[in-house]
């Protein structure tokens, strides 16, 4: 019997869910326009920064616009571009790709190699110095919905046993109420999912990517500081879409990582696999030699581009950041978006409240968003995930370049305006028509496990609380995902969260919910649509530094 919980209620002007790029820029962008508007921004991480992972370049557009003087209050951007390539790897060899076949969108000239979550880290202290009431370690559970408008969030109970029953430490979550609340969750956001469904917001399926990233220190004699580096190729295969990228900053420091769509065929392929794979190149594998691994992460993110961003605006609030999805996919860039969609967010709320309003339809976050110049930003780039999706990574490379071409020099594209077809989900062909892979045994030294990677990533989960990966059927892994698919959970999530384990003659799907670093790759990519994830007991996952 579940027990009666009476939770504290706390009101504010504007409730705001996720400390990412996007809801601290909403944040500061409020109290630069009115520092009487009371803002509650809420971090499901131990601190601001905690659950950010990114390759990452930035775009400096955004961040100018919102705090122009930030080379003065001490933004960590210290690392500009100096080097940009572009590469075609094949197994033994690398292609360094000419830049004049690139249209002038993709250069990273004037771009930052920084590391995100130490941007938002420092743009959280920006916040709190206006005013911003941040509380980290207080994840948004449940959505307040009442006559068709949304009031605000419940935070996460603390102390709740694995059986469901309240440990002596039982503190029930609060409920948090705004005049307006804006979601900023990133991608596949566990809230901003139920809301675009029940609001009916989407548009075309959004699609995904999962991103593995590692963090090396190199010797100083190989450190090239501000050499950005991206490669489409081996070991990816032709009908699978992603790609690597290795960016120096910081006095030695290397962030590398590989990017797999999520609309990937064969359910054998393990993106954490591909990964440790992509390093022994001989080319990468010489840029990393006599250096250390001290940092690893995963997290799924936004590639759809235009035609899957849904209605922005709902009765109450708002997407804002990758909630909604604004990543330019050929550029590999998403966080000046996110920003700049937290401050038209922002601004519309700020005229709303004004006008004396609440829980209404911010339409004019709609409107600013179609005229700004991050919807100029992803149109230009529309089709190049649906061409890559349709023709494969040979045959789409040639097409996408003459597309970016036609749109930066005439504004228009000779393919119009080309659709994103199914979810990602439902792209897995059965086990049985698909080729195994082998992966080689990781060797301590370039390649490792999901183990030794995982402590790198620091995540970290109260063992006895409810497991936050919820399956609507508990026998479909087993009964349906493991005869047509080799269940393709044991291999898609890169912090081996899910096993099938053999027991007494008997196959049995284990969660070890400990180790999951948030990605939201299960949620996106379970063929069934069976796993569901919530939000774990505050404060829970990975601490990421420097990534």
């Amino acid at each position: 019997m579940t027990e009666p919980v009476t939770r504290e209620q706390m009101d504010y002007d504007v409730v705001i869910v996720g400390s990412g790029p996007a809801g601290l820029a909403a944040a500061i962008r409020l109290k630069q326009l009115s520092p009487e508007i009371s803002v509650c921004l809420l971090e499901k991480g131990s601190e601001v920064g905690a659950h950010i992972l990114s390759g990452a370049v930035l775009d400096p557009k955004a961040l100018t616009e919102l705090l122009p003087d930030w080379k003065g209050k001490g933004a960590p951007l210290e690392t500009a571009v100096s080097e940009d390539r572009f590469c075609f790897f094949t197994q033994n060899s690398a292609f360094t790709l000419p830049h004049f076949l690139f249209p002038p969108l993709m250069s990273n000239r004037g771009n930052y190699i920084v590391s995100l979550s130490n941007l938002c880290k420092w743009l959280g202290a920006q916040a709190e110095a206006l005013g911003v009431e941040i509380y980290p370690g207080f994840p948004a559970h449940d959505l307040i919905i009442e006559n068709g408008a949304v009031k605000g969030v419940i935070t996460g109970d603390l102390g709740v046993a694995r059986d469901g029953h309240h440990k002596d430490s039982f503190t029930p979550g609060m409920e948090l109420r705004g005049k307006y609340t804006l979601f900023a969750e990133g991608a596949r956001g566990s809230l901003s999912k139920i809301l675009i469904r029940q609001f009916g917001l989407a548009r075309q399926p959004q699609k995904y990517g999962i991103g593995l990233k590692e963090l090396w220190e190199l010797p100083r004699a190989q450190h090239k500081k501000g050499l950005v580096l991206h490669g489409l190729g081996w070991p990816l295969d032709n009908e699978t879409g992603g790609g690597l990228f290795l960016y120096h900053w910081g006095e030695n420091f290397c962030s590398i990582g590989l990017v797999v769509h999520l609309n990937y065929k064969n359910p054998w392929l393990d993106p954490f696999g591909e990964f440790q794979r992509a390093k022994t190149h001989p080319t990468i594998a010489a840029m990393l030699k006599g250096g250390k691994r001290i940092g690893y992460g995963a997290r799924a993110i936004t590639e759809g581009g235009a035609q899957s961003v849904p209605k922005l605006a709902f009765p109450g609030g708002a997407l804002i950041g990758c909630a909604a999805g604004f990543v330019n996919l050929p550029r590999i860039k998403g966080s000046h978006n996110a920003m700049k969609t937290g401050m038209l967010a922002a601004e519309a709320t700020f005229a709303a409240l004004g006008e004396g309003r609440a829980h209404d339809t911010l339409r004019g976050y709609e409107t600013a968003y179609a005229n700004s110049w991050v919807a100029k930003d992803l149109h230009r780039v529309r089709n190049a995930k649906p061409l890559w999706s349709k023709l494969g990574t040979l045959a789409a490379l040639p097409l996408i370049g003459l597309d970016l071409w036609t749109n930066q020099l005439f504004g228009f594209s000779l393919f119009g305006t080309l659709n994103n077809a199914e979810p990602d989900y439902a792209t897995l062909r059965k086990a049985s028509e698909s080729a195994k892979i082998a992966y080689p045994k990781p060797d301590g030294v370039l390649t490792f496990d999901r183990a030794s990677s995982l402590f790198l990533s620091g995540t970290n989960h109260e063992e006895n609380q409810p497991v936050h990966l919820k399956l609507t059927d508990p026998a479909i892994p087993i009964s349906v995902n493991l005869p047509e698919y080799s269940e393709p959970a044991q291999r898609y999530c890169p912090a081996g969260v899910y096993e099938v384990v053999e027991q007494a003659g008997r196959s049995r799907f284990q969660i070890n919910a400990q180790n999951c670093v948030h990605c939201k790759t299960c949620d996106i990519k379970d063929p069934a649509q069976n796993i569901t994830w919530v939000t774990p007991e505050g404060g829970g996952g990975p601490n990421y530094t420097n990534m």
